[in-house]
């Protein structure tokens, strides 16, 4: 058995999610494939999926074998490249990952423009609302928005976010004139569940909390549902900057005391230690980071 060649076939068929989609990707038959992974097995003496040929399940042994098997499988990657010297051409598939909205709005357009630009690429870009473990998930980027803690990741930063309120102008047009934070506590609101659904909290200058109850008519659990229920002038919505950045700039939507919140998210890049040496990578980071900057600097809020 290659060992070598098992385990490439192994995570191939992770990413796949499926045997057959894996012997398409690969160019093998299904038959091949789980015969590399029966074999694989047999070599580590447990099993290590559940599979049938349309799906497949980790098991316990198998979720750590794999985890393994990507980082055996980056370190050989990145030692063939940095054999092959810096003239190496951006080439192979580039897995980024990012939050659903600003993943599909902000980092989606840029990925499409590099991949124009570097025709031996291709891509996965996986739109996740959860942290994801850039090593153990085989991730080459990753897209962040929060405090990051002290890791082992290289974290490149890319600008800032910061919550808003916004209403519709008709609804605004219709309402009292909002003045201060303890107007808001009147007014109709679409509340989130991943935000709180009767109390807004803000953060003061002197950094202090201020803490506004509100009364909503609306809660939802989903970002596009409050936005587009706030656009048709249901009620003041709380998101951040950059989910509502099309709607301001059409007028659709109006941000509500903008400066009534002074806590502020940084955006990263984030990228594992060590992949940065990868040709497709770097040509990623350094295609991506001013176009970044440039548009997060236009949707930060301020």
């Amino acid at each position: 058995m290659d060992q070598l060649s098992a385990m490439r076939t192994f995570i191939a068929t992770l990413d796949a999610g499926s045997l057959s989609a894996a012997a398409r990707l690969l160019g093998r038959s299904p038959a091949a494939v789980s015969r590399a992974i029966d074999d694989l097995e047999a070599h580590v003496g447990v099993q290590l999926l559940h599979r049938t040929t349309r799906t497949i399940r980790l098991s316990d042994a198998g979720e750590r074998y794999a985890t393994a098997c990507r980082r055996l499988l980056s370190d050989l990657e990145e030692a063939d490249l940095a054999a092959a010297g810096e003239g190496a051409a951006p080439r192979g598939l580039l897995t980024l990952t990012g939050p659903l909205v600003s993943g599909a709005r902000v980092l989606r357009p840029i990925l499409d423009a590099f991949l124009d630009a570097f025709p031996a690429v291709k891509a996965k870009l996986l739109l996740l609302d959860r942290q994801v473990n850039l090593v153990d998930e085989g991730v080459d980027v990753g897209l962040r928005i929060a405090h990051l803690p002290d890791s082992s990741l290289i974290a490149l930063r890319v600008g800032e976010v910061r919550r808003l309120i916004c209403a519709a102008p008709a609804y605004l047009a219709a309402r009292p004139p909002i003045r201060g934070l303890d107007d808001l506590a009147e007014q109709d609101c679409i509340c989130m569940t991943a935000f709180g659904q009767e109390v807004w909290s803000f953060a003061t200058p002197d950094g202090q909390q201020r803490q506004i109850r509100m009364q909503p008519r609306l809660i939802v659990n989903t970002v596009e549902a409050a936005v587009t229920s706030a656009a048709e002038g249901r009620g003041l919505t709380r998101v951040f900057s950059y989910q509502v950045a099309d709607e301001i700039t059409a007028g659709r939507l109006v941000p509500v005391l903008p400066e009534a919140d002074a806590s502020a998210w940084p955006v990263h890049l984030i990228v594992p230690e060590g992949r940065l040496a990868v040709p497709k990578v770097r040509a990623f980071v350094d295609f991506a980071l001013p176009r970044l900057k440039a548009e997060f600097g236009r949707i930060s809020g301020r």
